[in-house]
């Protein structure tokens, strides 16, 4: 097993915590703090205008909450994430937990909107805890369960990513955007206990300084091609989800004259393919991980040509729940690569998988809102289709080139 240069795994910690010390409870509660976690990032893009109509004459400050938030969790993604190789998991998931709370109690009693701004901040950099817990899981599970268990617990996150804007647009409608996250403190406090519970203690991975820990991401980057290959693939698949999600909205509006609520709905049709997340863990499991990539790719470039040519409300509805079907299925295939990589790096290698997929993600919402100010919805296919077409692109070269396991 290779080592970034100077790293000093601790031996004895992959016989203590791993070798299914994980159970089935065990993994519903990890999957349902990911998805709580995961969902204070989206709270607030729904209730933008209930938030503006607290502070008067403020939109343009209001307007720099959502890109706050995400700054602060890619600081979280690069400056926290990492600790969890270093620092004893429980005790870190426990306190950045802790420190959600206290986040989204201050974002709650916010005076002014500069306040709301530095909370979003924290509320970024502390909703990191979800990945810390997906690596722990692999962790705990054993190496032949290891891709089923991450498609469960990411299974939880997903959720949270597809409910977290639904259910804040409907609390903030009928009680205000200030109980929305006095409820996400509630959530993040009960699913704190529960882990607090649940979860086992576990040993530091490595010995090495927190300065050490940063640096050997650019060795990790550079050490690991299947790791470059599963962050690209995967940057350019979740840019296309973000594609669809941030215009999807717009396009109902003008398209066919649904609301925002309705739109908010679609997350939860989206739901329906992260049931196959766990599904493509098993297959990953048995088979390995390259058929499930090739086959969510080709679901994901099956459901822009939906978009593109379906032109009925149905047509987005099948083209939704195939895109999140692919899309969930390489995912949970990459993340099974990665963690497989170094166990006593597996914190570092999610710090670049996962800041990799949210840079994506960022390309793919930005550029999408370019392609439909200038050329609409067929615009934003086309734009979304490509994207996919890189991932595609990348696992043909593999395929050519040698297989997963190189």
């Amino acid at each position: 097993m290779g080592k970034t240069a100077n790293d000093q795994p601790i031996v004895k910690q992959e016989k203590t915590a791993s070798a299914g010390a994980i159970s089935f409870g065990m993994m519903l509660i990890m999957a349902a703090a990911c998805g709580i976690a995961v969902a204070n990032i989206y709270y607030n893009q729904p209730m933008l205008g209930i938030m503006e109509a607290s502070f008067p004459g403020r939109a343009s400050v209001i307007g720099l909450i959502p890109t706050a938030t995400q700054l602060g969790y890619a600081a979280g993604l690069l400056f926290l994430v990492p600790l969890g190789d270093r620092i004893e998991r429980r005790r870190l998931i426990l306190f950045q937990i802790s420190a959600l709370v206290l986040s989204l109690a201050g974002t709650a009693v916010a005076p002014d909107p500069w306040s709301v701004v530095i909370m979003a901040v924290a509320v970024g950099v502390t909703s990191t805890v979800a990945q810390q817990i997906v690596p722990f899981a692999a962790e705990l599970a054993s190496p032949d369960r290891r891709g089923a268990t991450i498609g469960i617990v990411m299974s939880g996150l997903l959720c949270g990513i597809l409910f977290g804007r639904t259910l804040a647009g409907s609390i903030g409608d009928h009680y205000g955007w200030r109980i929305m996250f006095w409820l996400g403190l509630l959530l993040a406090v009960a699913i704190g206990i529960l882990l607090a519970i649940v979860l086992p203690r576990s040993h530091p991975k490595t010995k090495n300084s927190y300065g050490f820990l940063l640096r050997s991401l650019v060795s990790l980057w550079q050490q690991e091609p299947r790791l470059r290959r599963a962050t690209i693939t995967q940057a350019c698949l979740f840019g296309s989800f973000s594609a669809l999600w941030t215009i999807l909205a717009l396009q109902l509006d003008t398209r066919y004259h649904l609301n925002a609520e309705i739109a908010g709905m679609f997350g939860i049709i989206g739901a329906v393919g992260i049931l196959f997340a766990p599904i493509a863990g098993k297959i990953a499991d048995r088979t390995g991980p390259k058929a499930v990539i090739g086959l969510g790719i080709a679901i994901m470039l099956i459901s822009w040509m939906v978009f593109g040519i379906w032109d009925r409300v149905a047509g987005l509805i099948a083209g939704v729940v195939l895109l999140d079907f692919g899309e969930q299925g390489v995912l949970i295939s990459n993340q099974s690569i990665i963690y497989a990589l170094r166990p006593e790096a597996r914190n570092r290698l999610n710090t670049i998988f996962m800041g990799g997929m949210f840079l994506g993600g960022a390309v793919g919402s930005a550029g999408a809102s370019l392609a439909w100010e200038f050329y609409g919805w067929k615009a934003v296919c086309v734009f979304g289709f490509i994207l996919v077409a890189i991932g595609l692109g990348q696992h043909i070269y593999k395929g050519i080139v040698g297989n997963y396991s190189r």
